[in-house]
């Protein structure tokens, strides 16, 4: 699951779970998170119970953890060879393999009982099922042979709106299944602008990314197709009714303000241009989420 949002650091966590907690990526879960709580406000069309939202979201977060957990013991040995994973707990030595797969074992086991316990079948099975399909279908499958893994595998990353409105309403409904399209779509241009600054990298671990299959300029232009894409997707919330001026006024300026870091990111042809539009992909999809959840609280 390759959403990331900056959390603090790993250091204020006692040393003995510090390597368990970075298993799960945390940055990663504090946006999971934040996507499925607009899912369960609109899919309940007002605000659910506090103790049903704080369960069902950490039931999410588990599952979402083990996902990453069984990435980093799947990938260890390429994490080893990129700068920007070396010093997970795997490569690094502080945890060993074994300790990493038992926990993200019990990780899996203790979130797929939570949701069932909470959320229903449903939506455990969707857990369950995301967990499936990060592991096999992008982390083994997919991502070490085609370039592709950054679109197929943004299915993975867009799971929690799927579970949260499952956990509301016991079956997936249109609120779940838009929101999970608005970070379907977003997921690209975001992970490719990642492989546009790393993409040497990449290149040392031997995975193959976009912009080394088909160039760097080709990757821009099918990030700004995807932009162009996810923007109508981003209002159709307002047109169905879900949504109200508030989020509809938000929405037009991030989508405007997004899609113009993609075109400079088209221009400039710099990583300093496809760093910044990184940065500026996490700060568009928070704020774009939390535009929902203002919107339904007004």
């Amino acid at each position: 699951m390759s959403l990331r949002f900056a959390v603090p650091a790993l250091s204020l966590v006692p040393k003995g779970v510090a390597p368990y907690l970075a298993l799960t990526k945390p940055r990663i879960l504090l946006l999971v998170i934040f996507t499925g709580l607009p899912a369960m406000v609109m899919a309940a069309e007002g605000w659910p119970g506090a103790g049903f939202v704080v369960a069902t979201l950490l039931g999410i977060a588990m599952a979402a953890g083990a996902a990453n957990s069984f990435n980093c013991y799947v990938e260890r040995d390429l994490d080893s060879r990129m700068e920007r994973t070396r010093n997970r707990p795997l490569p690094s030595g502080e945890l060993a393999p074994r300790s990493a797969l038992l926990f993200g074992l019990g990780l899996a086991a203790v979130a797929s009982a939570a949701l069932y316990a909470v959320a229903g079948a449903v939506a455990a099975a969707l857990g369950v099922a995301s967990i499936l399909f990060y592991v096999f279908v992008y982390t083994i499958w997919l991502k070490p042979r085609s370039s592709l893994s950054a679109v197929v595998g943004g299915a993975s990353g867009a799971v929690a709106p799927l579970i949260a409105d499952a956990a509301v309403n016991g079956h997936v409904g249109v609120v779940g299944w838009l929101l999970f399209a608005i970070i379907f779509f977003w997921q690209p241009p975001h992970v490719w602008a990642i492989a546009l600054f790393r993409k040497s990298d990449y290149a040392r671990a031997g995975i193959p990314i976009l912009p080394s299959v088909i160039g760097d300029q080709p990757t821009r232009w099918r990030m700004l197709w995807y932009t162009l894409a996810l923007i109508p997707v981003t209002l159709t919330p307002v047109a169905l009714g879900l949504l109200g001026p508030f989020y509809l006024a938000l929405a037009v300026g991030l989508d405007g303000w997004f899609a113009w870091h993609v075109v400079r990111v088209l221009r400039e042809r710099t990583d300093a241009a496809a760093r910044r539009l990184f940065h500026v992909s996490l700060v568009y999809l928070f704020a774009l989420f939390f535009a929902m959840l203002i919107d339904c609280a007004l």
